[in-house]
């Protein structure tokens, strides 16, 4: 019988909408996507995206967990030529043996962010 247990942290943004900031089940730690709200309009696109991996973090401690426990990311970024720049943040938080991952391009983000990422973690 699998087991679900949400996970919530008040070190990380509140949810606004009808989800949770992660899910466990059976080991699996399936983390939603992360923004950073209070620096969208800051035109600093590694500062927002530390804020986003901060919050991914703060969860992942809250499940018992650490950057080493993600085997899978999503990036969601508004400006693909950005990319450089959210890559040198996003790596510096995976010390060895990254985790797969896909980034993607999207028109628009919840709150008109620049970056959102979301990840999946095991115990």
């Amino acid at each position: 019988m699998s087991t679900k247990k949400i996970i919530f942290t008040p070190n990380a943004p509140a949810p606004i909408g009808p989800y949770n900031q992660a899910v466990l089940v059976n080991g699996t730690l399936f983390v939603s996507g992360q923004i950073a709200l209070e620096l969208a309009q800051s035109g600093d696109i590694q500062a927002e995206t530390r804020k986003v991996m901060d919050n991914l973090g703060a969860i992942l401690q809250a499940a018992g967990m650490t950057f080493d426990n993600v085997v899978k990311a999503t990036i969601f970024v508004k400006d693909l030529n950005h990319f450089g720049a959210i890559n040198e943040v996003y790596g510096s938080f995976f010390k060895a043996d990254p985790p797969a991952r896909e980034t993607v391009e999207v028109a628009r983000l919840p709150k008109d962010v620049n970056v959102e990422i979301s990840v999946i973690a095991v115990e």
